[in-house]
């Protein structure tokens, strides 16, 4: 068996893809039009695992203003022309194939932020994973009002996190 490894998402990954979201997050939904959407928006941030005959999780991430999630299930239409972070809208990766491929999305995420000019990622953390995120940089962020109503779509526990790559 060989070992499990990024490569870019592609249009025949989203059933798999939308059968991982149902698994590891059945209380956030999201349409496979939402996944899609990402894709074409942003296909270079947009990454699944491959395991030898199966995708073991994806991750997709895209340019984006800080502190203005987008609301969860919501279409995008467009990229903001001054994007300031490069937000990871999702990681989801299968139980047994978890163990530092996370670590090896956000380095490839990373390096694709700096390469576009960017110096910050920015994701919400859900079901109280803060902790993991943590452990790779990210940092919260106290929400105010504004960030606290979008957050809510996310679940409880939801949680705006930064990571500055400046710093790093």
């Amino acid at each position: 068996m060989s070992k499990p490894h990024w490569r870019p998402a592609h249009a025949f990954d989203l059933p798999a893809i939308g059968a991982i979201a149902a698994r590891i997050h059945p209380d956030l939904p999201e349409s496979l039009e939402v996944f899609a959407e990402k894709m074409r928006l942003y296909p270079d941030g947009c990454r699944v695992l491959a395991g030898d005959d199966e995708i073991a999780g994806y991750g997709l991430s895209h340019p984006w203003k800080q502190h203005r999630i987008p609301p969860l299930g919501d279409l995008l239409a467009r990229l903001p022309d001054d994007a300031d972070c490069l937000y990871v809208h999702d990681v989801a990766i299968l139980p047994d194939f978890r163990g530092g491929v996370l670590r090896a999305y956000i380095a490839d995420i990373e390096q694709l932020a700096r390469s576009s000019g960017i110096t910050v990622l920015a994701l919400v953390s859900v079901y109280a994973t803060w902790p993991l995120w943590e452990h790779l940089g990210f940092r919260a962020v106290t929400a105010d009002a504004e960030l606290r109503a979008k957050l809510a779509s996310y679940g409880k526990g939801a949680t705006y996190m930064l990571r500055d790559l400046a710093a790093a």
